[in-house]
């Protein structure tokens, strides 16, 4: 060991997260070596990325490979890369603290994680996997170089809460070895004989087989003379699955390269294999995942596709190949006539890139269409998984509006449990209506439970529930869906006695109620000025007193809130107040008014009504405390 030893603490959540692996996560613990080779391939990627910049290091690049080394005598197996590798301080960050965001919120829920499966799937999704060889060592040390500088590091862990840093060797070559000094082997334990070769070799063939680096690995061979001889094998095939045709590939390797890619412990839900032979010839492999990541909505979430061209690694987290809202795609696009050392500049810019972008997502879009005409189960699962993400297209993708509507589901009205289809509510429409209605809220209960609800209920009208924050605002944007109008029953002027033809005695009773709330109506709108713009009778109320509603073009007041939490200022909207003429608070009202419209009682009971209303949609008060008061001075004289 080099001089200069510094011994360092795990961050307490790192000694958590270690222990968890350790002990509780991991029921195969063969995962090992393929998450130390997937490090290692990953470095080596990096290596060939940064050499092909200017300011890249200098460093040897012909024969990036991947080294398995065994030791019998001293039980130790490592492997090597001769990759990036890394300074002392980026040993310290990534391996002594785990993350820079989010640990505590993973702790959680890997601890809250049904099964070892779930539990899995979040430490690969963190990029933890390194911590995985505790779990068939005693002792981990890890020597690596910077690619471009002579500082060399020796790291050295039990993974018992400490490590150790040092200045290593000075003949380390650029890049990382981390060797294993092994566990003995225990079957109850689960731990094989990983010093055998054919345990690696099933190990490498059954997980790092598509690793696009040779992993190599001297082994010994008889000779015809007694001696044997050592030579140098390569274990896996480097075959890119996404040039190979798909009859060629079975599900299991396809199964096994999305793992390896996404590190996901799940199998993915749809596999999209297609390739182009036009003017710009490319390959795609793209999955659609059957869980969302538990960092979908982080700000900090990056999309999954990676480039190469003509089968050379160029980027993780291609953008311009996915739209934002598609960001849970994993998957390969291979192009074949692009520059190696083109950058995400000029690839944004690229007539060529948008063209693939456009043909991918259409293809992640139809797929999932089929999804839903073939297999609604799974469809659902899907949904419930990516929903909100997809639902984010149609704000941000206005060529595939269409598209995406068709493969949206919401609850509704017509089902308590079963969601439905934009196309299956205009299969259900009544005679005589020609618009799609919908309500906003913050859960089905709320929507349900709306005064705007009543009239639509109790007349039979399908109404989409959208509980979703987003919904908020792609409502705004999407005017219609096969040529029939969204409209939010909380907007607007409703009238179903028209959409359902309506009558000449129904006309009548509208005119005569209009003359019976002439003069109450204008007082209201004056009393309540501060928050109500026009007070009107409403026609979509049948028990309550009052409910509150905005112009057709009017910001509704949660996506007023949801501009505010994001530090955006809008000015306020005064919406409508919309009274029920039958009601007897609004009759009794009327009738106070007609008697004595001075009288000082008058005004506050203007502003209950207004209060009763917000309330009842779910919305804040203006002054809660005064109106607490008022009703406190209306009730005590009825006891």
């Amino acid at each position: 060991m080099g001089s200069s030893v510094e011994t360092l603490e795990f961050q307490a959540e790192t000694r958590q997260l270690l222990n968890l692996v350790i002990h509780s996560v991991y029921s195969n613990k063969d995962i090992f070596l393929r998450e130390l080779i997937s490090n290692a391939s990953d470095a080596l990627d990096k290596l060939r990325l940064e050499s092909l910049t200017d300011s890249g290091p200098r460093a040897d690049t012909s024969d990036l490979h991947i080294a398995l080394e065994v030791d019998r005598d001293a039980r130790t197996l490592t492997v090597r890369d001769n990759g990036i590798g890394m300074t002392r301080d980026e040993v310290v960050e990534l391996i002594g603290t785990i993350a820079k965001s989010g640990t505590a919120s993973l702790l959680e829920k890997i601890k809250e994680a049904k099964d070892a499966a779930a539990a899995q799937s979040l430490i690969g999704q963190f990029g933890v996997g390194f911590y995985s060889a505790f779990m068939v060592a005693d002792k981990v040390t890890l020597r690596t170089r910077r690619a471009g500088t002579e500082e060399r590091t020796l790291w050295e862990s039990d993974g018992a809460g400490t490590y150790d840093i040092s200045a290593a060797d000075d003949d380390l070559p650029s890049g990382t070895s981390v060797t294993l000094h092994l566990k003995p082997a225990d079957s109850e334990d689960g731990l094989a004989d990983y010093l055998a070769e054919w345990k690696i070799r099933q190990i490498v063939k059954q997980y790092s087989d598509f690793i696009r680096w040779p992993i190599r690995m001297p082994v010994e061979r008889g000779a015809e003379d007694g001696v044997s001889v050592t030579e140098t094998q390569t274990l896996n095939s480097m075959k890119a699955l996404w040039s190979r045709s798909r009859n060629e590939v079975s599900e299991a390797e396809y199964h096994e390269f999305y793992k390896q890619i996404s590190h996901d412990w799940t199998d993915p839900a749809e596999i999209i294999h297609m390739r182009s032979e036009g003017t710009f010839a490319y390959d795609a492999l793209l999955f659609i995942p059957s869980q969302a990541p538990f960092d979908l909505f982080s700000r900090e979430t990056k999309r999954g596709v990676q480039l190469y061209v003509k089968r050379v690694f160029i980027m993780d987290d291609c953008e311009a190949l996915m739209p934002n809202y598609l960001r849970f795609v994993k998957g390969v696009v291979d192009a074949h006539d692009l520059s190696l050392n083109i950058s995400r500049e000029i690839l944004q810019h690229d007539r060529h890139i948008r063209g693939v972008r456009r043909r991918l997502v259409k293809k992640v879009i139809g797929a999932i269409k089929d999804m839903q005409a073939a297999d609604a189960e799974r469809y659902a699962k899907l949904w419930g998984q990516f929903g909100r993400v997809l639902k984010e297209g149609l704000i941000e993708d206005t060529d595939n509006t269409e598209p995406l509507l068709e493969i949206i589901s919401a609850a509704s009205t017509h089902d308590p449990e079963k969601p439905t289809t934009l196309r299956e509510y205009v299969e259900r429409m009544k005679d005589g209506q020609d618009v799609i209605y919908y309500l906003t809220g913050a859960n089905r209960t709320t929507v349900e439970n709306s005064p705007h609800m009543e009239a639509f209920a109790a007349k039979g009208y399908e109404v989409l529930i959208l509980t979703d924050p987003v919904d908020e605002v792609w409502v705004e944007q999407v005017s219609e869906f096969d040529g029939h109008r969204l409209q939010s029953i909380a907007k607007g002027q409703v009238d179903l006695d028209d959409a359902a033809g309506g009558d000449a005695d129904a006309d009548s009773e509208k005119e005569q109620r209009e003359q019976d709330f002439a003069a109450l109506l204008p007082w209201l709108a004056s009393t309540l000025s501060e928050h109500v713009k026009q007070a009107r009778l409403s026609s979509r109320l049948t028990t309550s007193a009052a409910c509150v509603v905005g112009d057709a073009d009017d910001m509704t007041p949660m996506l007023e809130k949801m501009y505010r939490a994001m530090g955006q200022e809008v000015p306020g909207v005064k919406r409508i107040l919309e009274i029920n003429p039958k009601h007897p608070l609004i009759t009794g009202l009327r009738t106070a008014h007609e008697k004595n419209p001075d009288d000082p009682a008058l005004p506050g009971l203007a502003e209950i009504v207004l209060g009763i209303a917000l309330l009842a949609e779910g919305g804040d008060l203006p002054d809660a405390a005064r109106f607490a008061r008022l009703l406190t001075e209306r009730l005590t004289p009825a006891l």
